[in-house]
């Protein structure tokens, strides 16, 4: 028997929540297999020294004979007797992720360096490396315990990360892990009571090609999460899409001007919407907002506004856990806006409107 938060058990008696996380929840008991496993099953022919068009256009096909086959799953089709095929879906993602990695476009920076050669963009990875990993409790309750595991290196630079030292500063002093250690990683805390595996940092997206390279040595059955600021690009989510079984972003601004100065990216609310609104249409999601102080009007009410109206079935945890860390805690003139936590008052703002739009915004209760 596992030690569970009581609110980890009791969530799973609400029946939107059993509703909105259905297959995650199904996948968790073992009553359905993760979505990377039934990649393995789907075959797909191909020269993996095509050209990335090439292999994007067989991808395209692939993508198709997966729905058949996942919808074929939904309906009751036992997939177990069907031996993984070789080479299938998995392997081709895997590939093409590896060509991407040659001139690096996982994330919407594109910085367009040669990782294979050993190039670092502004993420900051050499090598994929794993800072820590455990069970952790202080995630939303349908997610406790989750096998987490903490990546190093971000392609944002937000100003008050409170990770800010394996995402900005150290990124590269984690453990480097190829996909056959991270595949054992992920068995470890499955085994041992891990209700997923959930990938985060710094940021996961970095990391992309050896996390779904362990999928193919990965054996046990354990839904896969994304957790992630969702600033990837488009060739990432399409990789994604059959792999993940539940979303966990940040949508933290409601605007470019505010990302731009307080995480220096641009184009964030397009780039960002535009892939929650896609994990939203694929899969289960809880959709994580930090509440910034004086950031109401700005980007919790422009947030939870576009959610509503374009992610109906989320689940939203609306966060309170902001502090002024990192870069605000050294310069609070220059970050004056944000160099306090969020009042309760604010706080009761942001619930209220939430209450007001329909969002059910306490998958934890």
């Amino acid at each position: 028997m596992w030690n569970l938060r009581p609110d980890a058990i009791a969530v799973w008696k609400n029946p939107v929540v059993r509703d909105r996380l259905s297959w995650y929840y199904e996948v968790m008991k073992d009553e359905m297999p993760a979505k990377f496993m039934i990649c393995k099953k789907v075959h797909v022919d191909y020269d993996k020294n095509a050209d990335t068009k090439e292999l994007w256009k067989i991808h395209d096909d692939a993508s198709k004979a997966f729905d058949e086959l996942f919808n074929d799953v939904i309906d009751g089709k036992d997939i177990e007797s069907i031996p993984n095929a070789s080479p299938n879906f998995l392997d081709l993602k895997v590939d093409i992720a590896y060509k991407i990695l040659e001139s690096c476009e996982f994330c919407e920076r594109r910085c367009g360096v040669n990782r294979v050669k050993g190039e670092v963009g502004v993420c900051g990875v050499k090598k994929p490396n794993v800072h820590s990993y455990f069970h952790h409790y202080g995630e939303e309750a349908p997610l406790v315990p989750s096998g987490t595991i903490f990546y190093g290196g971000c392609n944002f630079k937000c100003v008050f990360c409170q990770n800010h030292d394996i995402s900005q500063e150290y990124p590269n002093d984690g453990e480097v892990v190829d996909a056959k250690k991270l595949a054992s990683i992920q068995e470890e805390l499955r085994l041992t009571g891990a209700r997923n595996i959930n990938h985060v940092g710094g940021d996961p997206t970095p990391s992309l090609h050896v996390i779904l390279e362990s999928f193919k040595y990965l054996d046990v059955n354990v839904p896969q999460l994304w957790n992630s600021n969702m600033y990837c690009s488009v060739e990432t989510m399409k990789l994604l899409r059959e792999v993940i079984d539940i979303w966990l972003p940040d949508l933290k601004y409601g605007n470019d001007k505010c990302a731009e100065r307080l995480s220096l990216v641009k184009n964030y609310w397009s780039v960002v919407t535009r892939n929650v609104k896609c994990a939203h249409d694929w899969s289960d999601i809880i959709i994580r907002h930090l509440v910034l102080p004086n950031h109401l009007e700005c980007c919790t009410k422009p947030v939870l506004r576009w959610i509503a109206k374009n992610c109906p079935r989320a689940l939203v945890n609306i966060m309170e856990q902001y502090r002024p860390l990192f870069k605000v805690l050294k310069y609070p003139e220059k970050y004056r806006d944000i160099a306090r936590r969020p009042t309760v008052k604010e706080m009761e703002v942001a619930y209220s409107y939430a209450k007001e739009l329909g969002i059910v915004y306490e998958p934890v209760s």
